[in-house]
């Protein structure tokens, strides 16, 4: 062979291996750019669904009141003038509310139109008449402006969410009442006001009075029980079965069984609990209790994984020279091991805290879904939680509903972020590379 035609072989090797060279690196930046691009789709699904959720939500925030000008008739609130806080709290100030109304439209005569014009106001815009009066009885006799809240409708269309060029016939706000609106609005008694009562009070039937406050309570208590069970629960398993177990079959087996109990769907804990809770050991249905036990039940096979993971990220130095010094494989674990391997334990405790928060429907299943009204007080008494509230004004046929369930979601993702960045915050501070 020529040393032309070795050249010429050489030449075609290079031509040919820089060609792979090109069509390898080619391909790589296409596979760049197609992460980048999932990245790209992901990000912006998200922004678009927290951008709906903020938009949606954000008028819940607020309340449209209207400034009455209330008589406390002592004739109506205490005849007979013993001041009685069963009689000032029982006295009938929805009547005082609706007299204040018609005092401000006196050419309404009509006894149609004095209905309507009274259901401007909520059904419950009265009850802060009757804290005034237990407040302070002297005020009874007097006359007092109040900010009193309206109807949910009229919140809706003083927010813009009803559109006053509608046909009358096709609106829930009829002309009549939007002239009303419009006069008070001119006169400065309409305003729109921080809604202190969306987190300071329980459910309603009446969008304009419902809140979150019950529901929060609720989920508090439930994740209290979770956590007194879980916790121990969980820790000590992961600790005997890392630290203690023998290796064999069983432990094996239940090491298997703990892996796949966390990949179980979470309405089959429900179901678990409706038989064995509520049906065998006859515990209070709606309860925290049994919500809480029934989430430390979804809960253990995440805390028993991150907990021997934490247990396992522990250098055997440490183990083994605590062993040198004579402790008992017991104190090693809970004056050495344990404290080091504690930040994890707590980091994934805390995750799996925030996936119980977030669960709805386990607690389907135990009737954490009945309408409750009141606050609940101890871990027995009927109660609801933040994702089963969501659920139920989701469901809810009134227009101001949604308003409502959009700002419960961004309460309840405010919640998970939080529990997430404390879980982060916690790795970041306490963690140490080995």
């Amino acid at each position: 062979m020529t040393d032309m035609a070795i050249s010429t072989a050489a030449d075609k090797q290079q031509t040919e291996f820089s060609a792979r060279l090109q069509k390898r690196y080619a391909a790589e930046r296409r596979f760049r750019a197609y992460g980048l691009g999932a990245i790209a789709i992901a990000v912006s699904i998200l922004g678009i669904l927290l951008g709906t959720i903020s938009f949606q939500g954000a008028p819940a925030f607020f309340q449209t009141y209207m400034k009455i000008d209330v008589y406390f008739d002592e004739a109506i609130v205490d005849p007979a003038g013993t001041r009685e806080e069963r009689t000032l709290r029982t006295a009938n100030y929805q009547t005082l509310a609706k007299r204040g109304m018609y005092e401000l439209f006196p050419e309404v005569t009509e006894r149609r139109e004095k209905r309507t014009l009274s259901r401007l106001l909520s059904s419950g815009a009265y009850r802060p008449l009757s804290a005034m009066v237990l407040a302070d009885p002297s005020i009874i006799g007097t006359t007092q402006s109040v900010w009193l809240v309206t109807s949910d409708d009229i919140d809706t269309f003083y927010k813009g969410q009803i559109d006053r060029e509608t046909v009358e016939a096709d609106r829930r706000v009829k002309d009549n009442e939007i002239a009303w609106v419009d006069a008070l609005e001119a006169d400065g008694r309409v305003d729109l006001q921080f809604n202190t009562a969306f987190f300071a009070t329980g459910d309603s039937r009446e969008p304009e009075l419902a809140g979150i406050w019950g529901a929060v309570v609720g989920s508090f208590l439930t994740l209290i029980v979770t956590l007194a069970v879980s916790f121990p629960l969980g820790v000590s398993a992961a600790v005997y079965l890392e630290e203690f177990a023998p290796k064999n079959r069983w432990t094996d087996l239940i090491e298997v069984n703990i892996n796949n109990l966390a990949a179980v769907p979470s309405i089959v804990f429900g179901l678990l609990g409706l038989a064995v809770f509520l049906s065998f050991f006859g515990m209070p249905r709606s309860a925290p209790l049994v919500g809480g036990l029934v989430l430390a039940l979804m809960t253990l096979p995440t805390i028993i994984i991150a907990t021997r993971a934490a247990l396992k990220a522990v250098p055997p130095s440490i183990r083994e020279a605590a062993l040198g010094v004579g402790a008992s494989d017991l104190q090693v674990v809970t004056h050495h091991v344990l404290p080091l391997a504690m930040p994890g334990i707590l980091t994934g405790t805390i995750i799996g805290m925030a996936q119980a928060l977030g669960e709805t429907a386990p607690l389907l299943m135990i009737g954490m879904v009945a309408f409750i009204v009141d606050v609940p007080s101890t871990v027995t008494d009927p109660s609801t939680v933040l994702p089963v509230q969501i659920y139920i004004w989701a469901d809810s046929p009134e227009r101001a509903f949604v308003a409502k369930t959009s700002a419960a979601i961004m309460v309840l993702l405010g919640f998970l972020i939080t529990m997430n960045a404390i879980a982060v915050m916690l790795r970041k501070r306490f963690e140490r590379r080995w």
